[in-house]
């Protein structure tokens, strides 16, 4: 009996010793229960929901681009995109033999699909082809029930209308890099693009516009089950442009095939109405991927058909400088208006001569005379008494050599140079230097661009500024007024006698640009001539008849002309340089003459309506 007691108290104690380690694992279990469920119960409920929705960010629309007429020079179209979803088909490579019936594959194209496949989940999309043109997708699309896994997706791709008629100024789009990211989650989404130069570029972040959200509901390998909500984001604003581009392409038309560059000016407010580079290239091909045989073509056309050249070509002005050497001479009172200056074909500086382009000189000749003859000397004669320096500071008010305030990436400011500036690269400034720049050669580098600013600024007496946007979102931008822009603060007396100078230049028999006189009986150009040379011609060559006709393209002056009309109340200022081109008055003055005529024909000023802000359905092109 005592050895039963015995047991049985060491069973009660063990039992005990049991129901207390059950008891308190239970307790704490309870209490862990207590603390997940009640006190921690709101987070872990997020979580869950967290972990059954994913949220999904949707590319909006891309802003517009249209001209002065709200005619869309850059505009979306729609892009299909064909999809593979692995998990659809048993054999990828039977699928992807039965595509290429349809839409040939390259190696390297198969090659990325397989390894995408093999990357993703098998119920992820892999992009097989996009901007599928309709005859392929219509073949897809009828063709599926042999094609097991492949549809058809439609997004949206970028339409330049014009093609390169405007590329230079609208720039193009191409997908975004790590650099463009900076944290936008939206460039991380399929077929989302980002304007790489031109306006495309400048107004990037307006056209960009703000990603939408769609909600869905996912199961625990993240497979989409249903969509639980959508949210559309704010397309991206339509820009309207100043530029008009159906005169756009009558001044490409006049240019020709001439490597050259035309820039077409409202005077009174500095509207950029044509701004054309020639050669161009085609904006779209950036979009889908450049070749590296395209590639290869672009970068080994001597004239250089990705740059700008009327924003980025840099020119020595040659004589159409000659109105600021003017201008600085009178304020500096170094000339008269009634000076008078004599050619005799050449002005000796010690033992150096500069010759006139006239090799038997032109006599005596005051201001005006100076500039309808174009004399060399009369201009070298009258930076020497001026000085660079004035010179420089004169040309830095019309625009030249000072950065313009237009909506373009990489566009230059040129060179104008000052004594200062010489020194700093390490040698002497001296008064050939002052009278080589007197008729626009030297170190001189100047855009179209410019040299328009500067014929716009003479005509008007305005400190006009170039500028490519009208309205953004359907409002209109600061500038498009004559009176917004300062007067240049100059006597309109020595203004008056410049632009007197270039009206004979252009309308007198003996003027050296009879070429460029336009066929109206009642509106008159003034305009300046110039030929800038390109290598230093010496003293033999001279002596031995030399005419710059007879070298190889790549070594002939350019010709330039600037102008503006009408003369009596003046609204168009142009330029005009064809690189290589020889001699302004028979090569550029004609272009520019032609170029006028359509423009007062047309009359693109007059164009000033704003289009409303989009199309409704958004941004079809």
């Amino acid at each position: 009996m005592r050895r039963e007691g015995k047991r049985t108290g060491v069973f009660t104690r063990r039992a005990l010793l049991i129901g207390g380690a059950q008891l308190a694992a239970f307790g704490g279990l309870a209490a862990k229960l207590y603390q997940v469920q009640v006190v921690q119960g709101g987070k872990y409920a997020t979580l869950a929901e967290t972990n059954r929705i994913s949220a999904r960010l949707i590319a909006p629309p891309r802003g517009r681009l249209l001209d002065r007429g709200g005619d869309p020079v850059g505009g979306n179209n729609q892009n299909w995109r064909a999809l593979l979803i692995a998990e659809q088909t048993e054999n990828v490579g039977a699928t992807l033999d039965a595509f290429a019936r349809f839409v040939p594959l390259a190696d390297h194209e198969r090659a990325r699909i397989e390894r995408e496949v093999r990357r993703h989940r098998r119920f992820i999309p892999v992009t097989l082809r996009e901007f599928l043109t309709w005859q392929e997708m219509a073949a897809i699309e009828v063709n599926a029930p042999d094609l097991p896994g492949i549809l058809i997706d439609v997004g949206t791709t970028r339409q330049y209308k014009f093609g390169p008629l405007l590329a230079h100024v609208v720039g193009y789009v191409a997908p975004p890099n790590e650099a463009d990211m900076g944290g936008d989650p939206m460039l991380a989404l399929p077929g989302i693009r980002v304007g790489r130069a031109g306006l495309e570029e400048h107004h990037e972040l307006a056209l960009r516009g703000r990603a939408g959200a769609v909600q869905l509901e996912v199961n625990a390998v993240g497979r989409v089950i249903r969509e639980l909500d959508r949210q559309e984001g704010v397309p991206g604003a339509d820009i309207q442009l100043t530029i008009d581009a159906t005169l756009q392409q009558q001044v490409l038309d006049h240019l020709g095939d001439e490597s050259a560059s035309a820039v077409v000016l409202d005077a009174r407010n500095g509207e950029v109405l044509a701004m054309a580079s020639n050669p161009s290239f085609d904006p779209s091909l950036f979009n889908s991927g450049v070749s590296q045989a395209q590639w290869v073509e672009w970068t080994s056309n001597r004239r250089a058909p990705l740059i700008d050249k009327a924003s980025a070509g840099l020119y020595a002005p040659g004589s159409t400088f000659k109105m600021v050497v003017a201008l600085a001479g009178l304020e500096a009172r170094a000339i008269g208006p009634s000076d008078r200056i004599d050619c005799p074909g050449y002005l000796d500086l010690g033992d150096t001569r500069f010759h006139c382009w006239r090799k038997g000189g032109h006599g005596p000749l005051n201001l005006r005379g100076g500039l309808k003859n174009s004399c060399d000397v009369f201009f070298y004669e009258t930076a020497r008494r001026t000085g660079m320096d004035h010179i420089a500071a004169m040309a830095n008010r019309f625009g030249l050599g000072v950065k313009l305030d237009i909506e373009l990436p990489g566009v230059r400011r040129g060179l104008v140079p000052t004594r200062e500036w010489r020194i700093a690269q390490g040698k002497p400034w001296n008064i050939g230097d002052t009278i080589v720049h007197g008729i626009g050669q030297g170190f001189l580098q100047l855009t179209p661009l410019s040299l328009a600013t500067m014929a716009a600024r003479i005509a008007t007496g305005r400190a006009v500024e170039p500028h490519l946007t009208r309205a953004i979102a359907g409002v209109v931008q600061p500038g498009g007024e004559a009176t917004e822009w300062p007067l240049m603060n100059l006597p309109e007396r020595e203004l008056r006698m410049v632009r007197e100078g270039m009206w004979a230049v252009v309308n007198e028999h003996d003027g050296t640009a009879p070429l460029a006189k336009l066929p109206f009986a009642n509106i008159q150009m003034a305009g300046k001539t110039g030929s800038s040379q390109v290598r230093r011609v010496s003293r033999e060559a001279r002596e031995h008849g030399f005419k710059s006709e007879n070298l190889p393209w790549e070594f002939r002056p350019h010709a330039l002309f600037v102008a503006f009309a009408p003369y009596d109340a003046p609204r168009y200022a142009l330029s005009v340089v064809v690189e290589h081109g020889n001699a302004g008055a028979a090569m550029a003055g004609p272009i520019a003459r032609d170029i006028m005529t359509d423009v007062l024909n047309r009359d693109p000023a007059a164009l000033r309506d704003t289009p409303p802000q989009r199309m409704a359905g958004g941004s079809a092109a």
